[in-house]
């Protein structure tokens, strides 16, 4: 590691050498996501100015936006005060967040008992992710 990247060290990792992440959008202050990052990940964000994050069910890195287009132009990177958190604040290209087509990825309530969707599908996923 270079002297340049000591700030990584700062960041409280997880045992398995991971950040919980949240992406914000910068001008809304919406939740859009939730995501985790490795050491790799937050360096290239903080190079690269886009969003990477680490995908734990595929074991990679995973560029946001890569295969849709979606991806997250980062405004800030903020820590939390435990140091084991960390917040993005991001422009989101398309508008579009979610792999489901949606804005954001909390679109469930919870509501007596059951959860109910109650955001609407901007771009059917078929379309963003054709093979």
């Amino acid at each position: 590691m270079s002297a340049k990247d000591i700030w990584l060290n700062k960041v409280k990792w997880t045992d398995d050498g991971l950040v919980p992440v949240i992406a914000q959008d910068a001008t809304s202050g919406a939740v859009l996501m939730f995501a985790w990052m490795n050491r790799e990940a937050l360096k290239l964000t903080a190079e690269g100015g886009e969003a990477v994050y680490w995908s734990r069910s595929r074991k990679k890195l995973w560029h946001k936006g890569e295969e849709s287009g979606h991806v997250q132009k980062v405004k800030e990177i903020r820590l939390d005060c435990d140091e084991d958190v960390v917040l993005l604040k991001v422009e989101q290209i398309g508008g579009i967040a979610c792999h489901t087509g949606r804005n954001h990825c909390f679109f469930q309530k919870l509501e007596l008992g059951r959860w109910l969707v109650v955001e609407p599908v901007l771009k059917d996923p078929a379309e963003i992710y054709k093979k």
